[in-house]
């Protein structure tokens, strides 16, 4: 029966990891306790640090000896991650839940990053309530915040771990449970306040053909969240009509989805259809803008965002940079440019309309774009109900010939 996977270290916490052990246990759900620490354990696990510190190719001996506390979360980080890898594999685990500082967070968002999508992952940490983005990547982790460090039950502590347990629990015996939503279609698109117009549209549109489209926030973290689950596989199409993160990537804004951007559909060979979608602009945080991009066209999109007009020489680099991502893809891809604006700002009379700078993009695509990407130039502003018709239209016409393709 699968169980959860309780990651802890033993030799500094056993009261709170048997609290919890012992709460879940109640709650009707099997736990495997796994042991991180390098002292002596406050009791004896069910897989001991030295299995993680050997799957971390290192030796707790050692570890122990040296304590090189550094070096030991790096060796148990990896321990963690291959045992959960392994556990999972097996179909033994049925979620993980994990308690710690800064080292204990580490080591438990570490096993928990190994996990597909809707596997449940909690972590109690004392460094929840500051940023957790290097701890939590792209993935569905739960943090909890401890409000107190970790030693032993108090009534403050109690109540947090209390919650947590039967938190977990409950995401084990749900995810245990066959969802009505699991057959539905996915299309994966992406999406930003100036494109959410065509987003909708697009979204009506393929419900009426069979399709949920499930979009994700172009905010760096949103686009790699995006490419992470795309491969894991859980998108049929994709439906790009934001590429906005590229421009942040070039430009120096906040908001870069890094370099891959664009890679996981191409490497899976799965239908594309792409939009030079918000390129118009680089998102920076706070203010002033830096200093570097003082005479540049500023636009204060809200109180904490301000918003940067990408120049005609950064559109022909972005251009260039997305078409070699795209010229890679193994499966079927059409670039769609919207003649009259790729943003709310971005069309006549609003304060980024600039059709140099859009045609420097543009023309980068057809400089830059292989023959085997289709690139359709439509006289059309993103946001326009026509555009996300022909979007849609075109990635209908691509799924289905790849399936033809696939079947043939």
């Amino acid at each position: 029966m699968p169980s959860v996977a309780l990651i802890v270290s033993l030799d500094t916490k056993a009261d709170e990891a048997r609290y919890l052990r012992d709460q879940i246990t109640a709650a009707g759900v099997a736990v495997e306790v796994v042991d991180f620490g390098t002292g002596t354990p406050g009791f004896a696990p069910d897989v001991t640090a030295d299995t993680l510190a050997r799957l971390g190719s290192g030796s707790l001996e050692h570890l122990a000896a040296t304590r090189d506390r550094a070096a030991a979360i790096d060796t148990m980080m990896r321990g963690a991650a291959a045992w959960v890898g392994l556990a999972y594999a097996r179909g033994q685990l049925a979620g993980v839940i994990a308690i710690g500082g800064s080292g204990g967070t580490a080591v438990g968002t570490a096993a928990m990053r190994t996990l597909p999508f809707g596997v449940p992952k909690v972590m109690v940490s004392t460094v929840a309530a500051s940023d957790v983005r290097s701890y939590v990547g792209t993935k569905d982790i739960t943090m909890i915040n401890s409000v107190v460090d970790f030693a032993g039950l108090n009534p403050i502590s109690e109540p947090v771990l209390r919650n947590a347990a039967a938190a977990v629990a409950a995401m084990a015996e749900a995810q245990a449970k066959p969802s009505a939503l699991a057959a539905q279609r996915l299309i994966a698109a992406s999406q930003f306040g100036v494109t959410t117009p065509a987003v909708e549209h697009a979204h009506a549109l393929l419900a009426a053909a069979g399709y949920t489209l499930v979009p994700f926030h172009a905010t760096g973290i949103g686009g790699q969240t995006m490419e992470a689950l795309i491969a894991d596989g859980l998108f049929e199409a994709v439906l790009d009509l934001t590429t906005t993160e590229w421009a942040d990537e070039i430009a120096g804004g906040n908001l870069s989805a890094g370099p891959d951007r664009l890679g996981a559909a191409g490497r899976l060979g799965i239908p594309q259809v792409i939009a030079p979608g918000a390129l118009d602009m680089a998102n920076f945080f706070g203010v002033p803008v830096p200093e570097r991009h003082a005479t540049r066209l500023i636009h204060q999109h809200n109180a904490n965002v301000a918003l940067m007009r990408t120049t005609p020489e950064e559109n022909a680099t972005i251009g260039r940079r997305i078409a070699e991502q795209l010229n890679r893809a193994s499966g079927p891809v059409t670039l769609l440019f919207p003649l009259r604006g790729v943003s709310a700002l971005d069309a006549e009379g609003q304060p980024f309309f600039d059709r140099a700078a859009d045609e420097a993009l543009l023309e980068a695509f057809r400089r830059h774009l292989a023959p085997q990407v289709r690139l359709i130039e439509l006289d059309l502003h993103i946001n326009d109900p026509a555009f996300a018709a022909a979007a849609v239209a075109e990635l209908l016409t691509l799924i289905d010939q790849h399936k033809k393709r696939r079947h043939a």
